[in-house]
C-alpha cells in the first residue's frame, strides 16, 4: 500500500489548468520562497494550525487507493466540463511514487502536474510520462539569488526544465511577480532568452503578486516579513516576452 500526505483538495477549481478541476494539494516542500501563499504546505508532516478561531490539523495521511476512490467520484463531472485533476503543492516531485500510485488507479482523465521543478530527474521522467501537461515555475535565473531567496539551487529546476522541453508533453512556464524580486527587467529577459532558446517554446503565465499570502504564517507558526515592497505592482514586462515571439500573458 502507497500513502501520501495531503493538506487540501479543492474542487471546481478554475485557474490551475483546462477546465474545470479538482487539485490535490501535497504537503512539503523544499522551497522556502517567502512569499508562498501555502504555508501550511511547507512542513512533510501534518501540523496544528493555531489562530484566535481555534486550532485545526493540517495534513492528512491517505492511501492512494482511497484517494483514487474519492476523485474517480468526480471524474465523470470533471470530463464532461472538460478538466481534470490537478497535482500541486508543496512540491509534488517530493511524492511521486504516491502520485503515480493514484494516477494508475485513476478513471480516464487530464492530469496535470503543477510543480517548482525541484526535485530527482529520474522521479520527474517517471512523472511526465504519466500526466498530460504539466505548470513549471520560474522564479529566479540567477543561482546566488535563487540560492539567497528560496534556500535551493536552480540548478536541478533548470535541469528538470531540459528534460520537460524533449519530453513532449504540453506545459506552461509560470512567473510569479514578486515586485522587485522576480519582476526586475533582468529576471525576466533572462527567462525570457533561455525560453526563445528552445526548439518549441512553452507558453508562460506570468501571475500578479498575491498580497493575502502572509495571512496564514501566524497560524503556522511562522513570520511573514517579506523584504519588498508589498504596494507595488508587480511589472509583467510582457514586451521582454513578445519581442523575442514568446506567447506571454496576465493571468
Amino acid at each position: 500500500m502507497c500513502n501520501g500526505t495531503i493538506f487540501d483538495i479543492k474542487e471546481f477549481a478554475i485557474q490551475d489548468g483546462p477546465g474545470i478541476r479538482t487539485t490535490v494539494f501535497l504537503k512539503g516542500c523544499p522551497l522556502r520562497c517567502p512569499w508562498c501563499h501555502n504555508p501550511e504546505g511547507l512542513n512533510p508532516e501534518p501540523e496544528t494550525l493555531r489562530s484566535p478561531a481555534g486550532e485545526r490539523t493540517v495534513g492528512e495521511r491517505i492511501s492512494a487507493e482511497r484517494l483514487a476512490e474519492r476523485l474517480n467520484r468526480q471524474i465523470p463531472i470533471l470530463n464532461r466540463a472538460e478538466g481534470g485533476i490537478t497535482f500541486s503543492g508543496g512540491e509534488p516531485l517530493l511524492q511521486a511514487d504516491f502520485i503515480l500510485a493514484v494516477r494508475a488507479r485513476l478513471a480516464p482523465v487530464h492530469v496535470l502536474l503543477d510543480t517548482s521543478g525541484y526535485g530527482g530527474t529520474e522521479d520527474f521522467a517517471r512523472l511526465l510520462a504519466a500526466v498530460d501537461q504539466v505548470y513549471f515555475d520560474l522564479k529566479l535565473m540567477d543561482g546566488d539569488a535563487h540560492r539567497r531567496v528560496t534556500g535551493v539551487d536552480n540548478g536541478p529546476i533548470l535541469a528538470n526544465l531540459a528534460t520537460l522541453a524533449a519530453a513532449g508533453v504540453a506545459w506552461t512556464v509560470r512567473v510569479p511577480l514578486v515586485p522587485g524580486v522576480t519582476d526586475t527587467a533582468d529576471n525576466l529577459e533572462r527567462i525570457a532568452a533561455l525560453l526563445a532558446t528552445l526548439p518549441h517554446p512553452p507558453p508562460v503565465h506570468l501571475l500578479p503578486y498575491n498580497r493575502a499570502a502572509g495571512g496564514k504564517y501566524a497560524a503556522c507558526g511562522r513570520e511573514f516579513r517579506p523584504a519588498w515592497d508589498e504596494a507595488l505592482p508587480g511589472n509583467p514586462r510582457l514586451e521582454l516576452f513578445h519581442s523575442r515571439h514568446l506567447e506571454a500573458i496576465l493571468v
